[in-house]
This record gives structure tokens, sequence and C-alpha cells, in this order.
């Protein structure tokens, strides 16, 4: 996230300044919880991407300070959250050289998971994909293409997510051009470079921070627009994808300004009614005025 709407945003929050907070989002899709997640230590916080297992249960999250947590998350018979216990982290990143990402080269944001659950790993600081064969090892760094290097700084690959195919696509936060569109980059298994098939058109001040493949094939985005002493909109759109095209997306879910925090990552699931539930996380900013929240969006089958 960018550091000046960081510092935006606390002076936000010191004066108080939240509203609309019990307004009900707009979109089919139904909140059914907003879960606020506390632990100890210094290192929590900050969260940018999450994975949940098929069932909604199984968890791994990243931290955009190079950390990446795994845990267990507790539902009751409703499958609302009722705990999260953390079974291994937080584990710090390293770089493809074995050393710690951190700096620019640890702003980890965007976050997707392998068939065989190890991490690939978004940087929107310095622009890279990376694969980490274990959470604490040195990463092998996928294909970085200049279109990579020429991105903004602290405002490059925030969004990550994976195909049923293992076909990886991640796109920037911000270009520094309001009417160009957002560049969708693709690698697919075995490719030995990204290319670009298609792009999402801005619309507005809509931001993509987070993005992952449903258990229905289809592309939930998660956005964000910034409306500074009002706090956070959060927006999510799902998308089709064919081959080299894009559906136009319909949005799913569009909040009021504070209604949630700083949502920035999105992992979607089926519950056991068949409907497709949509977790978001919120990044802290390691900020005591602000929390880290799960949101739970459920729409119907």
């Amino acid at each position: 996230m960018p550091r000046r709407l960081v510092v935006a945003l606390i002076a936000a929050l010191a004066a108080g300044a939240v509203w609309a907070q019990s307004a009900a989002p707009q979109g089919p899709a139904e909140v059914v919880q907003v879960w606020r997640w506390q632990e100890a230590g210094a290192a929590f916080g900050g969260f940018s991407g999450i994975e949940l297992d098929a069932a909604g249960r199984g968890l791994v999250v990243l931290s955009d300070r190079g950390t990446i947590w795994r845990g267990q998350i507790a539902r009751d018979a409703a499958e609302a959250i009722t705990g999260i216990e953390i079974t291994a982290g937080p584990t710090a990143l390293h770089t493809s050289t074995g050393a710690p990402a951190e700096g620019e080269t640890g702003d980890s944001e965007g976050l997707a998971l392998a068939p065989d659950a190890t991490a690939i790993i978004s940087f929107e600081g310095v622009a890279r994909v990376s694969r980490f064969t274990s959470d604490g090892g040195p990463a092998k760094l996928l294909p970085r293409p200049q279109e990579f290097a020429r991105m903004q700084l602290n405002s490059a690959l925030e969004a990550l997510a994976i195909a049923e195919d293992g076909t990886l696509h991640t796109l920037p936060e911000r270009l520094g051009d309001k009417a160009r569109a957002f560049p969708v980059y693709r690698l697919k298994p075995g490719a030995a470079q990204w290319d670009q098939p298609f792009a999402i058109p801005r619309d507005g001040d809509w931001l993509p921070v987070g993005a992952d493949f449903g258990p229905d094939g289809r592309l939930y985005l998660l956005e964000r627009d910034f409306w500074g002493l009002l706090g956070f909109l959060s927006r999510v759109r799902v998308f089709d994808v064919a081959g080299e095209t894009i559906s136009g997306g319909a949005v799913v879910m569009q909040s009021r300004a504070g209604r949630f925090d700083n949502l920035e990552g999105i992992a979607a699931w089926r519950d056991a009614s068949g409907a497709i539930r949509l977790t978001l996380i919120s990044d802290d900013n390691f900020n005591p005025l602000q929390q880290t929240q799960l949101v739970e969006l459920r729409l119907a089958p």
C-alpha cells in the first residue's frame, strides 16, 4: 500500500472520522461475518494475501513485511469463524540469493498456492513473482519481463491468482495513467515468459488489490478505493476468463466508505451448502487504530 495513503489513513482514524459503519454493502453477496483477528507479537499484521483450502479451514496468510503464516480456522456448525490456530510462522521470506526479503525486496503482496501447497508470491517493491519450495527457503524467481521492471515502486504486482490448470495471473495496483487499463499478465505452466492476453479497464479510482480463482473457475477481483477522512471502500467483481478473453466483470459486493478496514486479500471456496464463499482479509498497516478483519461473503448457489 502506498505510504502516503498510510499517513492519510492514520490522520483520518485519529480524528475518528468513520461513517456508514452499519450500511449494508451493495450487490448479491451476503456479508455473513466480520471477525476481528488478534495475536500477540510485533510481526502480526499487514496482511495482504490469503488462501484457504477447499473446506475454508486450512489457512495461509501473507504479510507485506515479508512473512508467511499457516494455520487452521475453527468454525461452528453454521461455518462461522470461531478462532484461528497458527501452526507455522511467522516465517521470514528470502530472495533467490537466500538473503532476507526486506525493504524494497520484501514488500510481499499477492499470494497463490500451487497444487502441492507451495506458495507463489508477487512483490510490489522490486516487482517480481517467486515460488517458494519451502516457506523459509530461498525463492525461485519466475520469469521477470521488462514490463515488471518498469512498474511504479510500491504500486506494482499487488494481486496474484492461480487457475485450476496452474496458470498464474497477476496485475499491478497502479499504472501512473488513469486512462490506461490494468494489464493482466499470464504465465502458463512450463512457459518461458509471461504474456498479456487482456486488460481490465480502469473504473474511476478503484484499484486492484487481490485476486483468486474460485472453485467455479471464475476470477474474483478485490478492489479498493480510499476517501481520506471517510476511510476505505471495498469492491469485489467476478470475471469469466476464457482463452484470450475476459468478461466485463459483475459487481458482487461494494461497500460504502468506512464499512470495513483496508481489505487487501481474497480467497474463494465452496461451503457445505454449495455456495461460493469469499473470505477477505484486511491490512492494518501495523497501526493500532486499525484492525485485522476477516470478512466473509456468501453468494447464493
